[in-house]
């Protein structure tokens, strides 16, 4: 992964049965942004065990999933400061860290 590449995490719960189009199209409608310039792009389903990561390098998409057995996945945010609003109802600004 490139040392510029900017981390954007998906703020509120995002649909898990999306795959890598599903959620390349939600970057590229929600936040107006190409998916396939290299930024990471995270993911969190409802309960909170499941996570996916959408990424481009040079030789194409990858899509990389984690669940966990026990416990769940915390993104933690400080007012809008991490993340970004892919749609999904928080109204927060986009911006990427």
């Amino acid at each position: 992964m490139p040392s510029d590449a900017k981390i954007w995490i998906a703020l509120g719960h995002t649909d898990m049965r999306r795959g890598m189009r599903g959620l390349a199209l939600q970057v590229q409608e929600s936040l107006k942004r190409d998916p396939h310039q290299g930024d990471l792009y995270i993911f969190r389903g409802r309960s909170g065990s499941l996570i996916k990561i959408l990424w481009h390098d040079d030789f194409g998409m990858s899509l990389y999933a984690k669940r966990l057995e026990k416990g769940r996945f915390c993104l933690a945010f400080c007012e809008g400061r991490y993340g970004a609003d892919f749609g999904l109802g928080t109204g927060l600004p986009a911006r990427g860290h």
